[in-house]
């Protein structure tokens, strides 16, 4: 039987550090700030902004809700997201996406400042990704993946991961920061040919396809930590479920994280971490 690699404890110990961090830059005289910019009213945009305030209250961040209608044009959403710039007290800024089909999301992403950006929307904050730098910061959910393998000491250097999913939000940076970490990273995709036989060679495995089952017990491997990042509502289950068969493998493997409550659960945490990192680079 497998470990369950629970992403609650990881945000926990995360956010106890982050509120000493907190505290210290308090009696500093600087208040950490997030911005949190939204357009429309969005289900799942309203729970993790939910999710986001309550972690940002225990760390002791303060929060600016910035809400726009859906229907709002290009030049209101930019004329916001000029303002989160120039506003010296906002330390970071989340832009909730996708956004509305009328706005173009490439230029809004474009506007923000890489230096404000929490969640790695801009050029500037993935060439520091790249080049390994501080500058801007990864996606949240990237860093996430990372903190939970940190948390439950699963050895990076030397290792043999692979990577399912290409994408600029987890595929790309995630791998890149895993070879940061020293890790040798393979990066797959849904139409790689022998995607098993890859995965099985693996010591750990980041699956982050965007389709439920990518990852079955055929990619599994004795030993190996999977990492399932995939978020998919099964309408004949009625639940969320994500892109591993999860009770196909965990009686395989020797660890693997559940959806939901696995890597989802420390977004919001790593969200915290960027605002309090980038409230500290301006005392830097």
């Amino acid at each position: 039987m497998a470990e369950v690699l629970k992403g609650a404890p990881v945000a926990k110990a995360l956010t106890e550090r982050l509120a000493a961090r907190a505290a210290e830059l308090t009696a500093r005289g600087v208040t950490p700030k997030l911005a949190l910019l939204r357009v429309g009213e969005r289900a799942d945009d309203l729970a993790y902004e939910r999710a986001a305030v309550k972690r940002c209250d225990k760390v002791g961040i303060a929060v600016q809700r910035i809400a726009l209608p859906a229907d709002c044009g290009q030049a209101e959403l930019e004329a916001a997201i000029d303002r989160v710039n120039a506003d010296a007290s906002v330390h970071g800024c989340l832009m909730f996406r996708p956004l509305p089909r009328q706005l173009d999301e490439r230029a809004a992403c474009a506007r923000l400042d890489p230096a404000k950006d929490m969640d790695g929307v801009t050029e500037g904050s993935l060439a520091g990704v790249f080049c390994n730098e501080r500058r801007g910061f990864p996606p949240c959910t990237a860093e996430a993946v990372l903190e939970l393998l940190r948390h439950y000491g699963v050895a990076l250097e030397g290792a043999d991961v692979v990577v399912i999913g290409r994408s600029l939000v987890i595929g790309r940076p995630v791998s890149l920061m895993l070879q940061a970490a020293n890790a040798t990273v393979t990066m797959c995709h849904t139409r790689t040919r022998d995607l098993a036989a890859k995965c099985r060679a693996a010591d750990v495995v980041v699956v982050a396809a965007g389709h439920p089952g990518t990852f079955g017990a055929d990619c599994a491997a004795a030993g190996q930590v999977v990492v399932d990042v995939g978020i998919n509502w099964d309408e004949a289950a009625g639940r969320l479920v994500g892109d591993v068969d999860f009770d196909a493998v965990e009686p395989i493997v020797r660890a693997v994280t559940p959806v939901p409550g696995g890597v989802g659960s420390v977004t919001t945490a790593c969200l915290a971490k960027h605002v309090i990192e980038a409230a500290e680079r301006t005392l830097d």
